[in-house]
């Protein structure tokens, strides 16, 4: 046992030789350098190169490194250029070491060439980089009012992370004169530094300090670090509760939200803790004011639990006591004001109102009397009253709060018939308060307005030969007045057609205004009709005005032409005409005349030829029914030329009316005469009423034939000395009496062959002068006045009856009482007849 035990002795001193002999060694390798904490990274260590005897060939030959330690910073690095060891990071003393005296950081070099290895270490000398500081946070220390002078209170200590000199060396108190500072020295050489109590406190006077403590190091340059110290002294209950203030005067709004905070009563009791806790509660205070105010006992705040309402009540007074657990107490008054809020609108009473009113009632007629209050006070309760709408109405203040309505201004139902009056009261508060009602009013109607037609005249026009009772016209008269005073009656109450009665032609629907046609009207016997229509209306008394009308009456084409020349024989004989056989292209042969009694284009004529014995020896004027010779007359030319010629106007449809004229061929009387026998009447077969003219007219003409034979047998001595009125005589011997013989006597025969024919729409009879073998003169001087002039005053000495035809037109048949010598004159290619 014994044996084992030395051997294990043994052992262990071979062990710790090869271990001194080891650290021995290494100790002989090792290489040292100093540095400053706080170095740039970079910054010069040593010359490591040099100091292994390296210098002066390259590193890379010598294989010079740092062997890296697994788990730890490495803290320097080697410059592969000069063989420099320098920082690779900037190195903070009191992070690596703490507050160890001696901070020395190890790391192994190899050198490859040599195959050895170095120890290197690095001692991090410390700097002045930290300053003094304290724990965080006030640091606070209680006093007892009542302590003692001289009394020690500890302070916190201050520390600082550098050592030595760098280190904390001196500690300052400044605030107040009530305390100083003691520093003592601990064991192990540390400064504890306390409060030291100077003169006696009073914590009513002042129940707290605040104090600076400043702790310095002796590091180059100096830093400092400082404290707050609160010294809070405490307290003992030798002071009673004190308002502060003996009245609470508090002025509120009416209508204040419950739970608002209106008032806060603060006692101040000196003492603190328990015996500065105060409670509040009320004294001396109603009901009301209990139920209408809260008091919080702990804080003291006034809340509101009620309806505050200025109209109800304007005012509470109550007191309140603080009192503190010692039994301590103090009083004081509490008065609230409550002001006015311009909470109430005004309000509006009708009194008496009246729903209608006459348009024509007088200006300051009252409709109604209205009561305006305000529960609110001063300027919140003023109201004034107003029309919102500019109408004719007005408010007038009465007694009181009363005001009137009424009007101010002539009222007029046709313009408004009803109104609905809005009266608004407003208040002067801010914002203001405002009321409105309506007052509805309707305007009654008086006949002020008398019916009107909406123009001054009226025109119509009606077409004539209307139906009897058709409805003609319509007539419309307003009145804006109402009811009976509108209801309107029309009359026609001056009018006259010609000679008859107005009555007979038109009337006038009473109710409706309508006016009708009686009777057809004929345009050919009056073209107008102007009549006063009449509108009254039913007021009392009733009003009326008038209007003229004027009724045209529109032509129809209701009247066929009539032809004035030649006109149809009443003894069924028919006219004939003249034309030389030497007459040339152009002749003037005759001309027809017809006149249409309608107007307008139903009265324009037209004429055309439409039945001759020769076509093409003859044509018409379309519009002046003239005949004129179309060429020359050829010896196999019919003696006797029998043309039909139509004349119609341009109506629509279109009417009609035919005529024949018969023309002889011949270049002097006589000679038409002696042939005139041997024609017959043409007959047209589709016509009786021709053939028996015809027939009539042949019978005539023969009796008349047979006259003027006889009168030439007694008068052939004046025949031979008589002379034509031309340049050619003719000779009227041996002509039938026949020719010249009418139905109703003898016709006197004349024929224009260059006088123009003329005639109008109104022309209804041809025109002829007659005059006496003693009237000479007279006959002489309208024949010179007229486009047929005589050729020689000498050659006019007819017999005892002379007829001359102006303008073309023929007359009737004329009687001539005897027949005693017949010339004829002829001048300019005129032809006149004169029978004595």
């Amino acid at each position: 046992m014994e044996d084992k035990q030395r051997i294990r002795s043994y052992k262990e001193r071979i062990l710790q030789c090869l271990i001194i002999v080891y650290f021995w060694n290494a100790a002989s390798a090792q290489i040292h350098y100093s540095i400053p904490e706080e170095m740039q990274k970079g910054s010069f260590v040593g010359n490591i190169a040099k100091d292994l005897g390296t210098e002066g060939k390259q590193l890379s030959d010598h294989g010079l490194r740092i062997v890296a330690t697994i788990g730890k910073v490495q803290y320097f690095s080697l410059n592969a250029n000069n063989g420099h060891l320098q920082t690779s990071e900037r190195i903070d003393r009191e992070a690596i070491c703490g507050q160890a005296e001696k901070c020395i950081l190890h790391f192994q070099v190899i050198v490859e060439s040599k195959r050895k290895l170095y120890r290197v270490e690095v001692e991090i000398t410390d700097i002045n980089d930290n300053a003094p500081h304290f724990p965080p946070g006030e640091h606070e220390v209680k006093v007892n009012e009542i302590a003692i002078q001289g009394s020690r209170f500890p302070l916190p200590e201050a520390q600082d992370q550098d050592l030595g000199m760098n280190s904390v060396q001196s500690y300052q108190l400044t605030g107040s004169s009530h305390f100083s500072l003691g520093v003592k020295m601990g064991e192990n050489g540390a400064k504890h530094v306390e409060l030291v109590l100077e003169k006696m406190l009073d914590r009513e006077e002042q129940s707290m300090y605040e104090l600076i403590l400043t702790a310095t190091d002796g590091g180059d340059p100096v830093r400092t670090g400082t404290a707050e110290i609160k010294i809070i002294v405490l307290d003992v209950n030798d002071n009673a509760p004190v308002f502060s203030q003996p009245l609470y005067a508090v002025a509120i709004e009416e209508n204040i939200p419950k739970g608002s905070t209106i008032c806060r009563i603060r006692a101040v009791d000196l003492d603190e803790g328990i015996n500065g806790e105060l409670k509040y509660f009320f004294k001396k205070a109603t009901k009301n004011d209990s139920q209408m105010f809260l008091l919080n006992s702990t804080t003291g705040m006034i809340t509101v639990m009620g309806d505050i309402d200025f109209e109800v009540l304007s005012f509470y007074e109550f007191e309140v006591h603080a009192e503190d657990f010692g039994g301590l107490s103090d009083r004081a008054k509490v008065e609230i004001t409550v002001t006015d809020l311009n909470d109430n609108a005004p309000e509006l009473a009708v009194s008496f109102h009246s729903n209608t009113i006459n348009e024509n009632s007088p200006t300051g007629t009252v409709i109604a009397i209205l009561n305006v209050e305000d529960r609110d006070s001063g300027i919140n309760g003023e109201v004034t009253c107003l029309i919102s709408q500019i109408l004719p109405f007005q408010l007038k203040k009465s007694i009181d709060n009363f005001n009137s309505l009424v009007t101010v201004d002539t009222l007029d139902r046709e313009q408004m018939k009803d109104y609905n009056i809005t009266v608004t009261a407003t208040d002067h508060g801010t914002p203001s308060l405002s009321t409105s009602i309506i007052i509805p009013l309707q305007i009654l109607d008086t006949n002020d307005n008398p019916p009107l037609f909406p123009q001054p005249s009226y025109i119509s026009y009606l077409m004539e030969n209307n139906q009897r009772g058709a409805s003609i016209f319509s007539l419309k008269a307003n009145d804006p007045d109402w009811e009976e005073n509108s209801r309107i009656k029309y009359s026609i109450i001056k009018g006259q057609v010609g000679d008859f009665p107005f009555s007979s032609f038109l009337s006038i629907n009473s109710e409706t205004g309508i006016i009708y046609a009686l009777s057809s009207f004929d345009y050919e016997e009056f073209q107008e009709i102007n009549f006063l229509v009449k509108a009254q209306d039913g007021g009392s008394p009733p009003l009326s005005s008038n209007v003229s009308v004027t009724l045209f009456i529109l032509d129809q084409n209701d009247n066929t032409p009539e032809v004035l020349y030649p006109s149809l024989p009443t003894d069924g004989s028919t006219g004939i005409e003249l034309a030389p056989r030497s007459s040339e292209p152009g002749y003037l042969v005759t001309k027809v005349v017809a006149v249409d009694a309608d107007s307008g284009q139903n009265a324009w004529l037209s004429y055309q030829l439409l039945k001759a014995t020769e076509p093409g020896l003859f044509t018409i004027g379309l519009h002046t029914g003239e005949i004129r010779t179309a060429r020359f007359f050829l010896d196999k030319d019919a003696l006797k030329q029998s043309l039909v010629v139509l004349v119609k106007d341009n109506g629509q449809p279109p009417l009609s009316a035919s005529v024949t004229v018969t023309v002889v061929l011949a270049d002097s009387i006589p000679e038409s005469l002696s042939d005139i026998s041997s024609i017959s009447v043409p007959v047209d077969p589709q016509s009786d009423l021709t053939f028996y003219l015809a027939v009539a007219v042949a019978f005539v003409s023969c009796l008349f034939f047979t006259f003027l034979l006889v009168l030439l047998a007694l008068r052939l001595h004046r025949w031979r000395n008589s002379q034509l009125c031309a340049s050619g005589s003719m000779n009227f011997s041996g002509v039938p009496v026949s020719q010249f013989v009418g139905i109703e006597g003898v016709r006197a025969f004349l024929h224009s062959y260059c006088q123009e024919l003329s005639h109008t729409t109104d022309s209804r009879k041809s025109h002829f002068i007659t005059s006496k073998a003693n009237d000479f003169n007279t006959l002489k001087n309208q024949l010179t006045s007229d486009p047929v002039e005589a050729s020689d005053d000498s050659n006019l000495n007819c017999g005892d009856l002379i007829v001359v035809q102006f303008n073309g037109m023929a007359d009737s048949d004329f009687l001539m009482p005897s027949v005693t010598s017949t010339s004829a004159v002829r001048k300019q290619g005129s032809e006149a007849l004169c029978i004595s």
